[in-house]
């Protein structure tokens, strides 16, 4: 007869082995959720996270005391007397810029660098004999620092007598980006307008090869124009984003040059392409230098952060070198001013002296959607993630956990957009009293406290009321602007 504990053994074993093949559901990972499309490629990704980038208008202009050249300037007037692009560059880390886009050529059709297809450039400038080129000397500073390089070269051309010609111009103008492109190592932006001159009303630009070509010399590259395909201007030189901003365009709905600057500003929920909006604006009143003009003051830059990087847009700030060839020590001052207010502002987290409650988390409690995600410094690939199913609004609350109430004026709240802008509205609540509303979060939603500073709060809680999907938020921050007064 056989023994029965052979059984019991027997039946154990087989249950350990069946556990250690067959994980249980508790120990089983839980996806994350499907993506909202369109969404974000690698490059679109890294622009985004950058929020500051830096512009540097510089040209003939600069010596002309003029924001547009007329094309027939003699190049004997551009001779920067101390030209030092390391100074440029030390002056956009210094900001915690690692993006500077540079003029190579503007209106007016003068080349900083030494172009085989023109004469007018460089090569006929006393600076250096004629025998600089702006272009590499930005390009090796840049790369010396560890900061990406971007590159404006001006479709309208006041110079050049191809001009006009459709075929011949095109051809023209795709040689000198060739140029920039294969002679200069990587670019992280190209950037791209529409304007031309009001007596080449028929002058026609061919983007589309001109995309073609970037897209073949530049792997990484972000293609900035009115429609994109990279990134997209957000229709203004103000530097102010729509309250509602969504990364969502239809590029097939808009023309280079000829774009509706409302669809701009906005964008559109129901957008087939993902087209993020760059804020662009200068330093000072005009984009080139002017001996006559003073950087902005640090509350008109303020307001700027927060109504371009605070509505789901990076801010590219223009700064231009001087006659000399320098940023100017009023702007770099003024840049060392802005950085330092930014990093008190954003520098403290009171939101990490809360404690966290949501309305649910996909998964469960072991799920990893928990959101506690929300404080781990992470604002891209970890967040809280509601459950599926939930029918009534979903809500992440922060309660002190002591007598110390909290004081702030800024909330900032960020979605995982790596899945996808989700957001379409929101409300912010202090101790059960409604406090601010919203509409758009994108990468970065920062809302400044209309009534001024919250005291003595002891519960701050953010609903979102209606999202594509589920919402996922990757990071949120309560903060205190002392500046805001």
């Amino acid at each position: 007869m056989t023994n029965p504990c052979y059984y019991t053994c027997l039946s154990c074993l087989i249950m350990t082995l069946f556990q250690l093949i067959i994980p249980s559901q508790e120990t089983q990972v839980t996806p994350p959720p499907l993506p909202i499309l369109p969404l974000p490629n690698y490059a679109q990704l890294k622009w985004q996270q950058r929020e500051l980038i830096m512009f540097l208008h510089f040209g003939v202009n600069t010596f002309t005391d003029s924001e547009w050249g007329t094309g027939v300037e003699n190049p004997s007037i551009f001779n920067p007397t101390n030209l030092d692009a390391n100074q440029w560059v030390d002056t956009a880390v210094q900001a915690g810029v690692s993006l500077v886009i540079l003029t190579a050529k503007h209106h007016d059709g003068f080349c900083l660098w030494p172009s085989k297809y023109t004469d007018h450039s460089v090569i006929k400038s006393p600076w250096k004999n004629g025998q600089g080129d702006v272009v590499r000397e930005f390009v090796n500073a840049a790369k010396a620092r560890g900061v990406d390089v971007g590159l404006y070269l001006s479709p309208w051309d006041r110079h050049d007598k191809s001009y006009g010609l459709n075929k011949e111009y095109n051809e023209h103008y795709l040689a000198q980006l060739q140029e920039l492109l294969n002679e200069y190592g990587d670019v992280k932006e190209i950037w791209f307008d529409g304007a031309k001159g009001s007596n080449t009303p028929n002058m026609t630009y061919y983007f589309e090869d001109w995309f073609a070509i970037v897209n073949e010399l530049q792997s990484a590259i972000n293609i900035f124009s009115d429609a994109g395909p990279g990134v997209r201007w957000v229709g203004n030189e103000q530097g102010f984003a729509g309250n509602t901003s969504w990364s969502t365009i239809n590029r097939t709905l808009l023309s280079i040059g000829g774009s509706n600057a409302d669809y701009l500003n906005r964008g559109d929920p129901k957008g087939t392409d993902w087209v993020p909006p760059e804020c662009d604006v200068s330093i000072r009143p005009g984009w080139f230098w002017h001996k006559s003009q003073e950087p902005k003051s640090l509350s008109e830059l303020l307001e700027i952060y927060y109504n371009s990087i605070g509505r789901n847009c990076v801010l590219l700030l223009n700064v231009p070198p001087n006659t000399q060839g320098l940023i100017s020590n009023s702007d770099v001052q003024r840049l060392k001013e802005f950085t330092s207010a930014i990093d008190t502002i954003f520098s403290t987290n009171l939101a990490k002296e809360c404690s966290i409650e949501a309305s649910s988390q996909r998964g469960g409690k072991n799920g990893g959607f928990g959101p506690e995600n929300v404080l781990d410094d992470d604002n891209l690939w970890t967040y809280w993630g509601p459950k599926d199913d939930d029918e009534e609004h979903n809500w992440i609350e922060f309660k002190t956990k002591s007598d110390k109430p909290l004081r702030f004026n800024v909330v900032r709240i960020q979605e995982a957009i790596g899945l996808g802008q989700r957001v379409k509205s929101h409300q912010i609540y202090v101790d059960g009293n409604l406090i601010a509303n919203g509409t758009t979060i994108g990468y970065k939603k920062l809302h400044r406290i209309e009534k001024g500073v919250v005291n003595n709060a002891k519960s701050v809680k953010i609903e979102i009321i209606e999202s594509k999907g589920t919402p996922l938020i990757s990071s949120i921050g309560l903060h205190f602007d002392p500046f805001w007064w």
